[in-house]
């Protein structure tokens, strides 16, 4: 049976790309891309590590996508080598409000140390250390 081996990347639907990529990057650290399909249209995405988060503009999405793609549905974990504690600073200082943490989780690996917090849109974002 064939199976996968990695995620490549996923895609958000978002109100706003350009001002998604900014706060990614301001509060994630995520690097801002834009690329251009076969079709020439201007495509946004948040580059960090070897994975990427493509963004869609809400009611502009490209097809095929998601059957329900909507602001705000999304629930990502984000592993990070920085301590929780530099992460709450961080986001204190940019104005984030963290919503709980941090929490005991389970990782794809193993138990981890989390934090949560919303971004632009809603989406939930956990930032996680390995435990």
């Amino acid at each position: 049976m064939p199976h996968v081996a990695a995620l490549d990347h996923l895609v958000l639907t978002v109100a706003d790309p350009e001002a998604t990529a900014a706060w990614y990057g301001r509060i994630l650290g995520t690097r801002h891309e834009t690329f251009r399909p076969a079709d020439g249209s201007l495509r946004h995405a948040l580059r960090f590590g070897r994975q990427k988060i493509n963004l869609h503009r809400a009611g502009a999405e490209w097809d095929p996508k998601a059957a329900c793609a909507t602001p705000g549905s999304g629930d990502l974990c984000f592993l990070s080598d920085d301590l929780l504690e530099a992460w709450q600073a961080h986001q204190a200082a940019a104005g984030v409000t963290v919503e709980a943490g941090p929490v005991a989780r389970t990782g794809a690996e193993g138990p981890i140390r989390s934090l949560y917090l919303r971004d632009p849109d809603g989406n939930l974002l956990e930032i996680a250390n390995r435990a």
